[in-house]
């Protein structure tokens, strides 16, 4: 089977007959803001500045939260000075303009809404929103990467930020290893109704989001850079281009501009 390409033009063409097109995102999307990817030569699970299996584990965290704290503080530090791509803002722009049904994301650097995407699933969560471990109380001003800087400035236990109501440990909705993936049975029903599936700068590496892929009954489109654990079919098209270039080029063939 000759590996099939998809030049933007024909992405268009696509996205203007779909009656349902749907996202899948991964660490690559967000490459591009400057954020490096967890398994990426610059990543966590590489250069192990933390060790990822107690930083993202729960038993750890219920333990003693100070090391995900201590990551969380570098992690929001950088995240603060980093905007959303092209590609970010291209997906928040068809989605406004009704030709995007929505976005599942493995990320959880909240990009996709700070980019204006209204219908967002975040598979591993994110620091979009965040509650308290003790009372439940949500922390809905966690919408902010200045109020997480501030919080742990100014928390009785720095940088570990506590709940004012009851002062047990506050956090963010992130999954951890031991929890459940969020809303998987929601992006499932959103893939295998959808006709044309875009993935887009994941390889399909992680577990469960590798298998939605395969649920998809319509086109589905995987722009990437390097390899994609997917394997050829009559229905699948493979770029390998940068996601900003690629969007740019799409956009311009639908008459589209960014939204604001």
């Amino acid at each position: 089977m000759t590996r099939r390409s998809l030049d933007p033009r024909q992405c268009a063409h696509l996205l203007r007959r779909a009656s349902s097109a749907v996202a899948l995102t991964g660490a690559g999307i967000s490459t591009g803001a400057g954020i490096p990817d967890f398994r990426g030569p610059q990543g966590l699970y590489v250069t192990r500045r933390y060790d990822p299996e107690l930083v993202f584990s729960i038993e750890h965290f219920r333990r003693d939260p100070r090391m995900f704290y201590e990551f969380t503080r570098d992690f929001v530090s950088m995240l603060r000075t980093k905007k959303p791509t092209l590609a970010h803002r291209a997906l928040a722009t068809l989605e406004e303009r009704g030709l995007l049904s929505g976005v599942v994301t493995q990320n959880i650097d909240a990009l996709h809404h700070h980019a204006g995407s209204k219908n967002v699933i975040e598979l591993h969560g994110s620091y979009w929103s965040a509650a308290c471990t003790s009372c439940a109380a949500p922390f809905l001003e966690a919408r902010s990467y200045a109020w997480w800087e501030e919080a742990m400035r100014a928390s009785p236990r720095p940088p570990v930020v506590t709940c004012g109501l009851c002062g047990g440990v506050v956090k963010p909705d992130v999954v951890f290893f031991g929890e459940s993936v969020r809303e998987f049975e929601r992006a499932v029903a959103l893939v295998e109704t959808c006709d044309l599936l875009f993935v887009l700068g994941s390889s399909l590496a992680v577990h469960p989001a590798a298998l939605l892929p395969q649920l998809a009954r319509g086109e589905v489109v995987i722009v990437n850079r390097g390899a994609v654990a997917l394997p050829e079919a009559p229905n699948r098209s493979f770029v390998e281009e940068d996601l900003d270039h690629y969007f740019s080029g799409v956009l311009e063939h639908l008459g589209l501009t960014l939204s604001s």
